[in-house]
């Protein structure tokens, strides 16, 4: 993993990008960055739980196909099996806090449902 200046790995993907900020056994904290109008998969997680804490900007979220508006110093908890997606509403990007918590938590514990980047 490639590591910036602060001392992050950072991922770039289609919507955006995340840096790792901590990880150690059995949770992951990221930072996440979703571009104006682009919005991550809508999935679920076998292995691990998600909590979010929004930091800046809009989105829409979608819990078990149940959509909400949040903003930033909205929180967000994902329990384990529940399908969740994020999408930027505004016009900058948007950024989150998420602490995964399980017993694994590598990225390919992803069941995709629905995806803009042909992913599913």
């Amino acid at each position: 993993m490639p590591v910036n200046n602060e001392g992050t790995s950072e991922n770039i993907r289609p919507w955006g990008r995340y840096d790792i900020l901590d990880e150690g056994d059995g949770f992951k904290v990221k930072r996440i960055t979703v571009q104006p109008s682009k919005r991550l998969s809508y999935q679920n997680h076998k292995q691990r739980s998600e909590f979010w804490i929004m930091t800046s900007g809009q989105a829409r979220i979608t819990l078990d196909d149940v959509p909400r508006d949040i903003t930033q110093g909205d929180t967000v908890n994902i329990p384990i099996g529940m399908k969740h997606r994020v999408e930027n509403t505004g016009d900058v990007p948007t950024i989150f806090i998420e602490v995964q918590m399980g017993s694994y938590l590598g990225e390919d514990d992803i069941i995709r449902y629905d995806d803009d980047y042909g992913r599913v």
